[in-house]
């Protein structure tokens, strides 16, 4: 199924959002992670669609979507954003999976609109992964070699498989299909604020303020935490205090993954998502 895709004014910025599936089916937001895009979720949306209503945001300042001349690039102006999302789309009840920094915006979403989310899905985050795990050290250090552009799209296939050795070749071809454009020069540049997005990163925990240990205390929906099994972003430890503290929330791992679970091994991934989901929905 080709996926509609939408663009809607939202807290001052022109949005872009992807659509698959029944409009009168359950709904999913997926919310893709900090240098990310809204296509990332392509398999899984496909999915999906065969049972629910899924939309997957272009956050500011990547894919589709504006960039913020203020460089916002924070988890309180995400969660603003998904709700002027909801909002346009007229949703009163849905689910969220999120990676990553989604993943954020998604338990703050959750704990702050605990009327509207059905069910929460998030794949390798949870409290102090962005601060401290050597997930966290080695994304900081990623960002500072993050090349202003591509003379080809050989290069650009080089850099994503040394940041990702594991990836995919169906991963790695969408992370060429969808982070770059041409220049006027011939090359390719990014077609994310990717400047932005490491400036911010840089200054503060991309949670901003927010509390993921008072987002989960907060939750009233049943969740579901993916953990890559290779993961170095979120520790084991941090899942097992997770599901000791909040009731409603359960983990699982995914094997042969990384922190892009959902790109490492997708037929698993899937498989765990559309499980709970459909069990909610029943």
């Amino acid at each position: 199924m080709t996926p509609s895709s939408h663009l809607v004014p939202i807290n001052g910025l022109v949005h872009h959002y992807l659509a698959w599936g029944d409009e009168n089916a359950s709904a999913v937001l997926l919310m893709h992670g900090l240098r990310s895009y809204a296509q990332t979720w392509e398999p899984v949306a496909q999915a999906l669609s065969r049972t629910h209503r899924v939309i997957a945001l272009d956050f500011r300042g990547r894919g589709g979507s504006a960039w913020d001349p203020e460089r916002d690039y924070f988890a309180d102006a995400y969660v603003s954003d998904v709700e002027g999302l909801v909002a346009h789309l007229g949703l009163t009840s849905f689910s969220i999976v999120g990676h990553s920094m989604g993943g954020t915006v998604g338990y703050a979403y959750a704990a702050r609109h605990s009327d509207q989310v059905e069910a929460l899905v998030v794949e390798d985050i949870g409290p102090g992964s962005s601060t401290g795990t050597a997930g966290a050290d080695r994304i900081l250090r990623e960002l500072a070699a993050t090349p202003d552009r591509f003379s080809s799209l050989d290069a650009v296939r080089a850099y994503w498989r040394q940041i990702r050795p594991d990836i995919t070749e169906d991963a790695l071809a969408s992370r060429i299909a969808h982070t770059v454009r041409p220049d006027a020069d011939g090359g390719w540049k990014w077609k994310s604020d990717m400047a932005g997005i490491a400036e911010a990163r840089r200054s503060a925990d991309p949670g901003g303020a927010v509390d993921l240990w008072a987002c989960i205390d907060a939750l009233r929906c049943p969740t579901l935490i993916l953990r890559g099994a290779r993961s170095d972003f979120l520790p084991v430890d941090t899942c097992m205090r997770m599901a000791k503290v909040q009731p409603l929330l359960r983990w699982a791992e995914i094997d042969d993954a990384g922190h892009y679970a959902h790109d490492d091994n997708p037929a698993e991934f899937i498989e765990h998502v559309a499980d709970f989901l459909t069990g909610i929905t029943r």
